[in-house]
């Protein structure tokens, strides 16, 4: 078995881990690799990009920014990612930093994957598609200014929603314990396959959070009659200015995220942790 070892290193106790890792594998019989610029006892080195070939397994030391990062790109290669906690809440994450000795598992197999639904994001001037990206969290259409309310309009088939605030939230069941649950959007089970549209500090007393099938395909354009600069931001990234003639078109992505699981840990007990967890924070 081979396995990738790809860590933020910019996260608190990542090089200690990197360093714990070299010898749990290497005492498991595994393969474990680095990227060519990070040295540490007990790995082979390799180009990132070649990691991802090579690998049966990719492991992430970080937060969930980084889990999200490398899942996404290891999904290109349909490999699966396990995420070690190195963040504040490391929700994605299924091993903390005390539970190394999980490790075992791999060798023996004794490990399930999860496949979680991603988003395909894209952008539109003039009937050409401009961009596109993958989402496995979360589309964001905000204005650049602080409480400046635009104007968006969803269509979904032949019906539009028009909707005035800060913005608007589609997100995945992964990504609806993030901004979406924060702009009171609903809790979905990580498992289902459904998209949520959720609009952020809405001028109306009537919006409410839309949850959508995956068969659908949602339009969505932007403006302000201010003037105000809008962006589009991916999984926290923001990948785009918009203007009126955008167009961005959001549906279900043929691709799929795979997270490794060694825990017997439910969704819901995960929840009920992290986000207790997180009032001390």
């Amino acid at each position: 078995m081979k396995v990738a070892v790809l860590p933020n290193l910019d996260k608190r106790g990542s090089a200690e881990v990197v360093e714990k890792l070299g010898v749990i594998l290497k005492n498991e019989g595994i393969d474990a690799y680095l990227p060519e610029n990070i040295c540490a006892g007990g790995f082979n080195h390799l180009p990132e990009e070649q990691l991802y070939k090579i690998a049966d397994l990719i492991i992430t030391i970080g937060g969930d920014g980084t889990i999200i990062r490398y899942a996404k790109r290891a999904a290109l290669d349909n490999k699966p990612v396990l995420g070690i906690n190195a963040g504040r809440m490391g929700y994605l994450a299924n091993i903390e930093q005390n539970e190394l000795g999980l490790l075992s598992k791999l060798k023996t197999g004794e490990y399930f994957v999860e496949k979680r639904m991603m988003l395909s994001v894209s952008v539109c001037e003039n009937g050409k598609r401009i961009n596109e990206f993958n989402a496995l969290n979360d589309a964001v259409i905000t204005s650049g200014f602080i409480a400046r309310i635009i104007d968006i309009s969803v269509a979904v088939g032949r019906d539009t929603i028009s909707y005035r605030a800060d913005g608007l939230i589609l997100s995945t069941p992964t990504g609806s314990t993030a901004y979406s649950m924060s702009a009171g959007g609903p809790i979905i089970d990580p498992l289902t396959q459904n998209m949520c549209i959720t609009p952020i500090c809405s001028h109306s007393l009537s919006a409410k959070p839309i949850l959508l099938g995956t068969e659908n395909t949602i339009k969505v354009k932007a403006y302000s009659k201010k003037r105000a600069d809008i962006y589009l931001t991916v999984d926290g990234r923001k990948v785009c200015g918009i203007k009126p003639h955008t167009e961005i078109y959001i549906q279900k992505s043929k691709q799929f995220a795979k997270l490794v699981r060694l825990n017997d840990r439910s969704f819901y007990k995960t929840l009920s942790n992290k986000f207790r967890d997180s009032r001390s924070v």
